[in-house]
């Protein structure tokens, strides 16, 4: 083994605004919805018309609460729900860490559907959309919890040029897997999100942008859980596979449908509001 890097150490606290303390994780959540709502707000307007650019700014306190409340409660209920059942309080504790994505996706399936449903709007159509935007906070969420030295990688059995010594965890080098996410689950997503939802012959298809999300998340995760080291009140389930790879599982599934779903039906050839 050649020489390993070394974890730096970074303060998990960006900076200070007086008495108020804001954390990477926290910031990687702001910027993410700056960056997003903009972008959000062009693709809704783009042929079929699925909402105004008003609608999208208005989806944004949903969005932010679909993400937190179901973030911690998927986490309290997939990952730690013997210690939060003993614990109630600390279901609160949010700045001790402790979000789930799969939560958080449902939390944001749950808003969509409200606000579609009070504002008159095609949830798939809408929700297509809005899932192309989702990446950019998966990467930079993932940015942070590299900085905050959390969810490390599996020891390396073998020489890697990028191995890293997780000092909070031991001398072994570790895969540095909350890059390997960062760059999967974000960059190569987005990437593909935005190739996809470029062409009018898919946008005219609801529900196969959101199918074409849920499918690639589940794939990139599965994957590099493979790298990535179990959490230890779990560890490895029933035929080595983790938890992260089991609950990747039926959002598989449900993207598959979706984009079965969508092609099984006519495309789209108007608007989906009036202007």
């Amino acid at each position: 083994m050649t020489h390993p890097l070394v974890f730096p150490g970074m303060d998990p606290i960006a900076f200070h605004l007086g008495p108020l303390v804001v954390r990477w994780y926290a910031l990687a959540y702001i910027v993410a919805f700056i960056i997003a709502l903009p972008l959000a707000r062009r693709l809704v307007r783009l042929g079929p018309k699925v909402a105004s650019r008003v609608a999208v700014d208005d989806f944004l306190v949903y969005a932010v609460l679909g993400v937190l409340l179901g973030g911690r409660l998927g986490y309290v209920l997939f990952y730690r729900p013997l210690f939060f059942l003993s614990h109630p309080l600390e279901i609160l504790a949010t700045w001790k860490g402790g979000m789930s994505f799969h939560g958080g996706a449902a939390g944001v399936i749950i808003a969509l559907a409200l606000f579609t449903w009070r504002r008159g709007l095609n949830f798939l159509a809408f929700a297509d959309r809005i899932v192309v935007v989702v990446p950019i906070g998966l990467a930079l969420g993932r940015c942070a919890n590299f900085i905050n030295g959390e969810l490390w990688g599996r020891p390396v059995a073998s020489a890697v040029p990028w191995a890293m010594i997780f000092p909070a965890v031991g001398p072994e080098p570790r895969h540095p897997s909350e890059l390997y996410e960062a760059l999967t689950e974000g960059v190569l997503l987005l990437v593909v999100m935005l190739l996809a939802v470029s062409r009018p012959a898919l946008r005219a298809r609801a529900g196969f942008l959101s199918g074409l999300f849920l499918l690639g998340y589940a794939c990139a995760r599965a994957f590099c859980e493979l790298f990535r080291q179990p959490d230890d009140n779990i560890g490895f389930l029933a035929g080595g596979i983790t938890m992260g790879q089991l609950l990747c599982l039926p959002m598989a599934l449900a993207g598959i449908g979706l984009m079965v779903h969508a092609f099984s039906r006519p495309a789209r050839q108007t608007d989906w509001i009036a202007e």
